[in-house]
This record gives structure tokens, sequence and C-alpha cells, in this order.
């Protein structure tokens, strides 16, 4: 059924509180819009994944600044390529992998599918199921396992500068004995100084958190973010080459990018600045961040959002 298009005929049956008990059971994000792309259907499971309750968005166009779907590029999908026009336009099953925007700013990747709705006149909207591909329950148990060793940082839930040079002395020492490649990333927010002096330095803690979270939810589970200090980041990117770890910043910086906070009626947005090195078997852990250090300066002396790498 769900391959060629759910028709209405054959849910006319059932009641609709039956229908929405059996959407908000379903372990997928899950709505509906119509053939203008109206949102007229929004699942528990949706609120969940996304912030947003089912009254904000239903009547809403699915394009109206909600979800923004964006490829890994930052591409903006409603722009070009939108899953549910296409289900519309053409009557197939759509699938892709994007990142939607989460209420509070931070971006999520999820994969989603998209199919027509059909009734007695053809194609009157779609539905798209959507599931969240954060390693979100491996991170909650290294959490509570990071916090019981106190190498934390409470405010991004990031771990925090002791962790960072642990774990890089540890890479290092592998990389010794095994050959096993890594790299550093020291990412630092761009003139995050005038954040704090627009809108306080409460704004500037949620900027913090908001980055923090895009790191969590879309990094690798054996890769490590810590807060370094202040609005410095270093991340710890295992067996890439130098090329990877260029992809590696770079979706980094871009999903940073298209993240945003809102304060009342204002719009925040930040960029950062990346250095990023390979590490080498004559590195310690004071020379390979100072050498990602470096290149995050050069990164910034060249204009700012860009990636530097060695």
């Amino acid at each position: 059924m769900l391959e060629k298009g759910l028709h209405v005929n054959e849910v006319s049956n059932l009641t609709e509180s039956t229908l929405t008990d059996i959407f908000d059971n379903l372990y997928e994000g899950l709505y509906f819009v119509d053939r203008a792309c109206i949102i007229r259907y929004w699942n528990r499971v949706a609120e969940i994944i996304t912030g947003y309750a089912a009254s904000e968005v239903i009547g809403r166009n699915c394009s109206d600044d909600i979800l923004s779907h964006i490829d890994e590029k930052g591409v903006t999908l409603c722009e070009r390529g939108c899953p549910l026009k296409i289900s519309i336009s053409e009557g197939g099953v759509h699938e892709t992998e994007a990142f939607l925007k989460h209420r509070d700013g931070h971006r999520v990747p999820v994969s989603i599918r998209t199919f027509p709705l059909r009734g007695e006149g053809g194609i009157t909207g779609a539905v798209e199921v959507f599931v969240d591909n954060s390693s979100k329950t491996a991170f909650i148990h290294r959490i509570e396992e990071l916090q019981r060793l106190v190498i934390i940082d409470h405010l991004t839930g990031l771990t925090n500068r002791r962790f960072i040079e642990m774990s890089i002395e540890a890479r290092l020492n592998e990389m010794r004995r095994y050959g096993w490649p890594f790299g550093v990333l020291f990412i630092d927010i761009d003139n995050f100084k005038n954040i704090n002096d627009l809108y306080g330095h409460e704004t500037g803690d949620n900027v913090l958190r908001m980055i923090a979270q895009t790191f969590i939810n879309n990094s690798r589970p054996f890769d490590t973010t810590g807060r370094w200090g202040g609005e410095e980041f270093v991340s710890i990117i295992l067996n890439v080459d130098k090329a990877r770890l260029t992809d590696v910043a770079n979706r980094i910086r871009v999903l940073t990018e298209q993240s945003v906070l809102r304060i009342d009626s204002a719009i925040v947005r930040v960029t950062v600045s990346i250095g990023a090195t390979m590490a080498n078997l004559e590195d310690t852990v004071e020379s390979l961040i100072r050498r990602a250090d470096r290149l995050m300066y050069h990164a910034k002396a060249s204009g700012k959002n860009r990636v530097m790498i060695d």
C-alpha cells in the first residue's frame, strides 16, 4: 500500500481517534500535507524529534521556516529537491538523507521517506516519515560515564579540556603502536564577543549550547568533541586521511552556519573558523593543538567561516 501511495478509501472506515492512536505510536516522525504543502497532521514523534508542537505547525506551509531541511552541503531542500513535492508531482516514493532544523535552532540528521496521498480525484497530498539518525542513546550512556569521571563541561554537555588532552595522548599512542591515523579540528566561534555584547552572556551561553548540540547530533560515536575553553572547541576525528578530515570540518562549518537561535523577535546566527591537521608520529598533545590553533587563526585572518588545513 505504501509503495503506491496511501488511499483515503483504505482508511475511511477507521475513526479519527483510532488513526491518531496508530500514528502517535509509531517510532517515526510523520506528517501529512495537502497539494499546496499545507501541514494537515503532525504526530507525537514528530513533536519529539523536531521540538515543534502540532498546534504550532498545523495549517502552515511546510516551507514556512519550520524544519528548513538542508543537505550536507547546506542547500535548502525547499528550494531544490523537496521530497514531498517530488512525491506529489511524480506520484512515487522518494527517500533522502537531510538535516532538519530543531525548534531550538540546532540541526538534526534524519532519514526521510515520502509518498503520495491519493483520493478519488488523484493525488491529494503527501506523507513524510522521518527518523532521527543521531546517536543519542549511545551518547546518553557515554555522558553518564563521563559525568562520573568529572570530565564533562557542564554548560555544553561536551567533554572538557582535560578529557580532550587525555584522548589525544591515547590516540597518539595508538598511532605509534598500530598506525591508526587521526586528525584534530580546532574550532572557534567567529565574533562571539559581539554576541555577548549585543544580547548578553545568557544568550552567549545558549549559542554555545546550540553549537554543542549540533556537534553531538552529527558526530560519529567514536569521534570526540570537547569544549577547549570559552568559545573554542576541539574535535578528534579517527580513521581519516587529509581529504576526509577536510570534508568533516566543512560539514561542521556548514551545519553551524545553518543553525539559528531565536531570541524574542531576533534571530542569532553564528559561524565558525576551523583549523584542521593530521597527527604525525613526532607530535605531542601540545604540538598538535598548537598547529591546529595556528591554522584556525589563519582561517580567521582569511575572512572567517572557513577551514584551513595543512
